[in-house]
């Protein structure tokens, strides 16, 4: 965590707690190979800091910038009933020009 910053919410977390998996769809595709942009599902109390520090730690690279979203649940019917599906956090990670990411 950066220096003089201090969480508000939530404990404190470590870089594995932080980044929860790399989001491979055709879209993230497209991001890393045309803007060096890679997505990630993230912890919900993760800051942008915090991001960026577990993603540089645990890959070995340079981050330029963090976009976050709050992705919101959505509702599903199971049977007779309404449920609805957890809320989770969504994180973009632009990298330096020189740094790559090989998930597969």
């Amino acid at each position: 965590m950066a220096t003089g910053t201090k969480r508000t919410v939530g404990p404190e977390l470590e870089p594995h707690q932080v980044v929860i998996r790399p989001l491979v769809t055709e879209k993230g595709t497209h991001q890393f190979t045309h803007r060096n942009a890679y997505p990630f599902e993230v912890n919900q109390w993760a800051t942008k800091d915090e991001i960026k520090a577990a993603v540089q730690e645990l890959f070995g690279v340079r981050v330029k910038k963090v976009r976050t979203q709050n992705r919101i649940g959505k509702r599903r019917r199971y049977r007779f009933r309404v449920g609805q599906l957890s809320s989770w956090k969504k994180a973009i990670v632009t990298l330096h020009e020189e740094d790559r990411i090989e998930f597969f």
